[in-house]
């Protein structure tokens, strides 16, 4: 089984190269600066989200993240998958489904009634991986954004 651990300050450095690495990857357009305003909190302990490495803590494989909310519709605590990203050298082995599996249980037993995720339309493969995992899209619903 693969070991997922939370990730606190100390780990900053281990998940900037992976962070970047995904949002390379994403096309996601931001700068060090950006990313490390949202990332800190989350290191720190803030409420609104948590980092989990995946894979031994001092050489971690991935990461995920996940921020968490309040709904009505579902009864209580919430949480969004933000990213989930695993090196491209160990992809295809089973990782983010085997952590997909376990971390939503393991929120479920500190309250957590829903855990959403998005996915890109064309992504075929992420998708049967969510699927699996028990992800289903919710019939005539559209996630919509707000940038600020």
């Amino acid at each position: 089984m693969t070991a997922v651990h939370l990730a606190g300050p100390e780990d900053a450095e281990r998940l900037r190269p992976m962070i970047a690495a995904c949002h390379d990857e994403m096309q996601i357009a931001d700068d060090t600066t950006t990313r490390d305003a949202a990332l800190m909190p989350l290191l720190s302990g803030s409420p609104h989200g948590a980092i989990y490495l995946i894979g031994p803590a001092r050489a971690p494989i991935g990461y995920i993240v996940i921020s968490f909310g309040w709904s009505l519709a579902f009864g209580g605590l919430v949480g969004v998958v933000e990213e989930v990203w695993i090196r491209a050298g160990v992809r295809g082995r089973g990782i983010a489904s085997e952590v997909l599996n376990s971390l939503p249980k393991a929120l479920a037993v500190a309250g957590l009634r829903a855990l959403h995720l998005e996915v890109h339309r064309d992504d075929t493969r992420a998708q049967d991986i969510y699927r699996r995992q028990k992800f289903t899209a919710r019939p005539d619903y559209v996630l919509m954004t707000q940038k600020f």
